[in-house]
């Protein structure tokens, strides 16, 4: 050994070892470089690694043999030449994430918009017209003193409206299938509606023209009110339809009890209950129409749902104009 200038130390004559021979004492043997890869043989996936086709030297082609079908599940071995298997999926028989397994996919919702839009179009522009034809009735009944005459010598044509009105009414409330049958349903509702008209001029002509031209314009303010209420407030008016439908039934015992025990305060009060009950009903059968509430109706019930519209105005009409009256005397 020769130490030169720098202070390091040259090995003169290094030992000589064959690579049969065991190394010398004390010399230690570096880790093989395919330590955690795949074993060679004959019967491993992947042969040996060679110096062509090894991609530690970037020759040639991968040095991996072209297998159509790899095994199931070949043995590697880690850092310390434990093995352990991995499992290999082929290609086009990939299992989907666990997280897409039978996903329904659903739309944005932006074509039931449109059919909910165009239903609730289609229900005020029925309820325009019914409200347009009854406006026409009663402005006939109230201004025309001939027609006003012809009425109070023949009440009984009023009856007749009203056997008129219920054949209709009974066929569409009861008959789901018909009131949905284009166009007998638009037929039973021009019928329906026509009845009623003649029934509310009919009443309207017992009435002062000054108490019926209050009577409409208290009514349109209050259902005008109400429907751009309903229509916009968050609260959910179909979930109390039960206690309402409840406290019709009682004003119907009431209203019978008022006509064996007539009184005029009995009277305003039946009527004011009426139009407060009515108002809570349109504004339940409003929201029936968004569909965003507890309860909706189905896009193809415009005609059911014109109906209801039709018949709580008419019937908050009616009590406000038995109001005024009866207040009068």
């Amino acid at each position: 050994m020769a130490q030169n200038k720098n202070g390091y130390t040259r090995l003169e004559n290094p030992p000589q070892f064959s690579v049969n021979q065991p190394p010398p004492p004390g010399f230690m043997m570096p880790p093989p470089y395919n330590a955690g890869l795949p074993r060679g043989g004959p019967n491993a996936s992947v042969p040996p690694h060679t110096a062509f086709g090894n991609p530690m030297y970037g020759q040639g082609g991968s040095g991996y043999p072209q297998h159509p079908h790899p095994p199931a599940a070949p043995h590697f071995t880690d850092a310390y030449n434990q093995p352990y298997e991995v499992a290999v999926v082929e290609a086009g028989h990939r299992d989907p994430p666990p997280g897409y397994e039978n996903k329904q996919f659903i739309g944005s919702g932006l074509d039931n918009e449109a059919i909910r839009r165009l239903f609730i179009r289609k229900v005020f522009s029925v309820l325009s017209l019914q409200l347009a034809v009854t406006c026409g009735f009663v402005a006939l009944f109230t201004f025309e003193p001939h027609v006003k005459l012809f009425v109070m010598q023949n009440a009984w044509t009023y009856w007749v409206g009203y056997i008129v009105f219920l054949v209709p009414y009974i066929v569409i409330l009861c008959c789901g299938e018909f009131r949905r049958k284009h166009p007998w349903n638009l037929i039973s509702l021009s019928i329906l509606t026509l009845a009623m008209s003649y029934m509310v001029g009919v009443i309207s002509s017992f009435y002062d023209t000054d108490i019926v031209m209050m009577a409409i314009g208290i009514t349109v303010l209050v259902c005008f009110t109400v429907i751009v209420f309903s229509l916009q407030t968050k609260y959910d008016f179909t979930s109390c339809y039960g206690v309402l439908f409840v406290c019709f039934i009682v004003m119907l015992f009431f209203g019978i009890l008022c006509i064996f025990l007539y009184n005029r305060i009995l009277d305003l009060i039946f009527a004011s209950v009426g139009a407060l009950i009515f108002t809570c009903f349109l504004a339940v059968d409003t929201q029936l129409l968004l569909g965003n509430k507890s309860l909706s109706l189905s896009p193809e019930e415009h005609v059911f749902a014109a109906l209801n519209l039709y018949l709580d105005i008419i019937q908050i009409f009616l009590y406000i104009l038995r109001i005024f009256g009866r207040s009068r005397g």
